[in-house]
């Protein structure tokens, strides 16, 4: 029932979900990959995980009507990102600065096209599942609240707001273990309630890339992940099998 309440109440909201990218490129791209990578397939796997993120949330937004954007640098590599997404995706070029200062002007860029709520996603999660991010936007539209979805290192796989909040973003060690604790300290010094939602996680390492291939294969997920149906990342999984092949043909 409460369920239904909210759907009906955001019948005609606007919701704008992007992701936070940047284009792949061979030495700039996944870098903490490597190794195990080559920077070449660093470059290759975050093409994968940005075309099949983008997929789920054009499937979302077509299910909603909402809009999907990606949030992308560098200015001048949109050829080859519109490659990598949905044609009805809009660009929204990143501004300078750290990351909170480029998520927070991603949240009001999103926000000045006129969606009631912006979301910002990291690429880094390509089977983040679309049933968490659908619930945490049914959550937002009920209290005006940030939304935060907890990664298991410590970070937060994705973001959404009503209004942009600078105090969310400010003096956070970004990539490190403390994100997501601090912004919820950010929050509370600001009066703004804060709905997690389910724990994923982020492929930014040798040990999470390890997860994703178990994942993938349909070997299980730890427990603390195990709630949700994780989303297909099709290309992901090919080129994973291409590397493993590869790797299988190098010991013979």
């Amino acid at each position: 029932m409460i369920e239904m309440l909210i759907s009906r109440g955001n019948a005609m909201k606007t919701v704008g979900i992007s992701i936070i990218c940047k284009t792949p490129e061979p030495g700039k791209s996944k870098t903490r990959l490597s190794p195990p990578l080559s920077p070449e397939q660093c470059a290759l796997i975050s093409e994968c995980f940005i075309r099949d993120l983008a997929q789920n949330i054009q499937v979302l937004c077509d299910k909603r009507g909402f809009t999907g954007y990606a949030v992308y640098t560098p200015v001048g590599s949109e050829e080859k990102l519109r490659g990598l997404i949905p044609d009805a995706f809009g660009l929204i070029p990143q501004c300078g600065g750290d990351l909170g200062a480029r998520l927070l002007q991603g949240t009001k860029d999103i926000l000045a096209k006129g969606h009631d709520a912006a979301f910002i996603l990291s690429s880094d999660s390509p089977t983040l599942p679309m049933d968490v991010l659908e619930e945490a936007i049914d959550r937002l539209f009920a209290q005006d609240c940030v939304v935060l979805g907890p990664a298991i290192d410590g970070g937060y796989t994705f973001i959404g707001l009503t209004h942009a909040h600078e105090r969310l973003f400010d003096d956070i060690p970004w990539s490190t273990d403390q994100v997501y604790r601090l912004t919820v300290e950010r929050a509370g010094e600001i009066s703004l309630p804060v709905f997690s939602a389910s724990e994923w996680y982020d492929v930014d390492e040798a040990s999470t890339l390890d997860l994703l291939q178990t994942e993938l294969r349909g070997d299980g997920l730890p427990a603390a992940l195990s709630g949700h149906m994780p989303m297909a990342a099709p290309a992901t999984q090919a080129y994973l099998h291409k590397l493993q092949r590869s790797a299988r043909q190098l010991l013979l």
